[in-house]
């Protein structure tokens, strides 16, 4: 027979994935699961350990345990940076995500700070620059509701922003069109990107951050921003929750032999 916790964290799991216990709801504490019958505390303590492990529940001071979202949230590839949602509109690329994915948000769901930082090697290497040269940092927690899903933090050369919308540290985004329309404005249009991703372990930090449970790891994303005569006008990276996005990418598949047929 399966031990007790193990049979509780089965039904209380069961019960999650009927929608008994919908995302965003905690769990009854745990006094009131021994007041209930389902177990003494250390009982009911293993089994809630058990649904935070296996990615279903998120347990914080101060919130108890809390069903996590199941569904994950598109992160999408191309489309989230299509100049109409930022130029034209106020859709900037993390509300793209989530009009997308069917979820409502708010915009004080990203924060942010600003500082003036030394370019650590990979923002150097990305700007051209040496390395501890000033570069503004613009650091911003993304949050769905209470629950954290990225950190993102992009680095600008000093005279690529100075005086803009960009080093301004107050909530949300950049304004309207978010940075990209601020560099837009300031006559840096962007003209294309490269993205590189891989998984890894979270560092202490980032798991309190993202409020990982246990084992999850993240996906780093580094992002290099271009205009059309090659000049970087941002180099971000971002840590994401793994389960928490699901990456989706619609491009035209190339066909270089064609391009340099058409050349000739």
């Amino acid at each position: 027979m399966a031990p007790k916790w193990r049979e509780l964290a089965d039904k209380l799991a069961e019960q999650i994935r009927r929608g008994e216990y919908k995302a965003g709801q905690a769990l009854p504490q745990i006094r009131a699961q021994v007041e209930a019958g389902e177990g003494s505390k250390a009982t009911v303590h293993a089994a809630y350990k058990a649904l935070e492990a296996e990615g279903l529940v998120t347990s914080t001071r101060g919130h108890g345990t809390v069903v996590r979202q199941q569904v994950p949230l598109k992160r999408l590839g191309i489309a989230r940076y299509d100049k109409a949602k930022w130029r034209d509109g106020d859709e900037v690329a993390f509300i793209a995500d989530r009009v997308a994915s069917g979820r409502t948000y708010r915009r004080n769901e990203q924060t942010q700070t600003v500082s003036l930082v030394d370019a650590p090697p990979a923002v150097a290497t990305a700007h051209g620059l040496e390395i501890g040269a000033p570069v503004y940092a613009r650091a911003r927690l993304v949050k769905e509701g209470d629950q954290p899903t990225h950190t993102l933090t992009s680095y600008y050369r000093p005279e690529h922003v100075e005086g803009t919308r960009i080093v301004d540290p107050k909530p949300g985004p950049a304004g309207r069109g978010g940075g990209y329309r601020v560099l837009y404005d300031a006559g840096y249009e962007i003209d294309h990107m490269k993205e590189s991703l891989f998984a890894r372990t979270p560092t202490a930090d980032e798991t309190k951050l993202l409020q990982l449970p246990p084992g999850e790891p993240v996906v780093e994303l580094h992002r290099t921003t271009y205009t059309a005569d090659g000049t970087v006008v941002e180099f971000a990276i971002g840590v994401h929750a793994a389960s928490r996005f699901a990456w989706e990418y619609d491009f035209k598949v190339p066909d270089s032999a064609k391009d340099r047929n058409g050349q000739q």
